[in-house]
């Protein structure tokens, strides 16, 4: 049986504005049994598109810390940034090598002979000037060679300098392409078409009341490994008097039973099964709906392109959790295949025989679950389809019907008008059984 696991380290949030003086009870009985807290207004921890809600500040030596972990900070940093940071990696490069190519030319007086005595052979061929050492030093580093300028044997240190600026200049062109190649094959993006659900769901599932929330997949290559986790986010009070603003508690997804790894082809509902073991076991309806967490909701895997991990993030205040409510279905079969139609993947329907009490009072006390309000809550919506399907096919009859009214499919549709009578007979009693069960007085505690 899998345990809830307390993580020892917690997020403690800033002061800022926005702080509501907050009476929690006390523990081991210290003071009057309660204290007094100063904290904000629940802010979101994780923020629904996966970005966490994390400011650093006060870092010590953090650009020295950064510039050691160079090809990481480019990967990090945008786009405009990195392009801008090579650029000037190029030009300074470029700068650098034409000034030593410039001294090099003023000291062995290349720029003060003449370019027609032969006797004088310069250790730069057409090097005039610093314009023009800037521009051997660019045909050096890029291998462009116009066939002008060049170097001669007559001085070492410029062809030592030249082969010292080709070698820069392969390192420089490495590092830019690993960089743009890494930050474009990033497996963050992949996560922007994984999607959760808006809202996750308490409901029954199997006779047990649990915590429910959708996971899909927009593309249609796989994500290997695929598999869910789950944490609460609650402030809370130590034994000591200590109190932690942000404490993380593992939410159970099936580890132990290996229900937290998914086939994710299609949209799935991962399930939390609240019992004894679990963070929500003591909350009802009326709990959520004044309680102050957050629940994280992650989802882990490798793409299938590129082998590499991704990870997708988002979270449900108790807000945003809807007690009594199912999602509706996506998944339909349609001829020879599957079809998926996720303009209902983020719809619920409520569920009125879902007990507004917690897990643990439901356990307890022992409730007479009216199993049987679901069924005709369900039975009612299938009628509703029913009937709208069956006064489309009406109207489309009588359309037909008025366009020809000598036509051959008359005899069908009056044999069709005779056993409306019979197929009425049976829907009639299903509406009554509904209406009986609907209005029937609700069940009591069993003593």
């Amino acid at each position: 049986m899998s345990t809830s696991r307390v993580n020892s380290y917690s997020i403690v949030s800033s002061e800022e504005d926005g702080l509501t003086l907050t009476t929690m009870p006390g523990a081991n009985g210290f003071g009057n049994g309660k204290i007094h807290t100063r904290r904000k207004c629940r802010n979101r921890f994780v923020k629904k598109n996966g970005q966490c809600n994390v400011e650093f500040t006060n870092m010590d030596d953090k650009p020295q810390r950064y510039i050691a972990d160079m090809f990481t900070t480019c990967v990090d940093i945008r786009w405009r940034y990195m392009l801008l940071l090579f650029s000037l990696a190029f030009l300074v490069s470029w700068l650098l090598f034409g000034l030593v190519f410039w001294l090099i030319a003023l000291v062995h007086g290349d720029l003060e002979k003449p370019t027609a005595d032969e006797t004088f052979t310069p250790c730069l061929l057409q090097v005039n000037g610093f314009v023009a050492a800037f521009l051997f030093s660019i045909e050096t580093q890029t291998t462009i060679g116009y066939g002008f300028r060049c170097v001669t044997e007559e001085c070492p240190l410029a062809v030592f300098m030249v082969v010292l600026q080709s070698i820069v200049g392969c390192i420089i062109d490495s590092f830019m392409i690993g960089a743009i190649m890494a930050k474009m094959a990033r497996p963050k993006k992949r996560a922007e078409t994984l999607l959760f659900s808006h809202h996750a769901v308490i409901a029954m599932r199997d006779g047990k009341l649990s915590l429910m929330w959708r996971v899909g997949n927009l593309r249609k290559s796989h994500i290997v490994e695929a598999h869910v986790r789950a944490q609460l986010i609650k402030p809370r009070i130590t034994e000591e008097g200590e109190y932690i603003p942000l404490d993380q508690i593992d939410i159970d997804v099936g580890f132990d039973k290996g229900l937290d790894r998914i086939f994710l082809v299609s949209p799935l509902t991962i399930l939390h099964e609240i019992n004894e073991e679990s963070p929500l076991f003591g909350i009802g309806r009326q709990d959520l709906e004044n309680d102050d967490f957050e629940i994280v909701v992650i989802l882990e895997g490798m793409v299938e392109a590129t082998a590499m991990t991704t990870q997708a993030r988002s979270s449900y205040l108790s807000s945003e959790i809807l007690w009594g409510h199912r999602f509706e279905p996506v998944l339909f079969e349609e001829k020879n295949q599957y079809k998926v139609d996720y303009s209902h993947f983020h719809k619920t329907y409520e569920v009125p025989s879902t007990p507004c009490c917690s897990a643990k009072d439901l356990m307890e006390n022992k409730f007479l679950l009216p199993s049987t309000n679901s069924f005709c809550y369900e039975n009612e919506l299938a009628f509703i389809s029913r009937d709208e399907e069956e006064e489309e096919e009406e109207e489309d009859d009588d359309s037909r019907g008025l366009d020809d009214p000598n036509s051959d499919t008359q005899p069908e549709f009056d044999r069709l008008q005779a056993t409306v009578a019979l197929d009425q007979s049976y829907e009639d009693e299903a509406r009554r059984e509904y209406f009986i069960c609907k209005f029937m007085p609700a069940p009591k505690l069993l003593k």
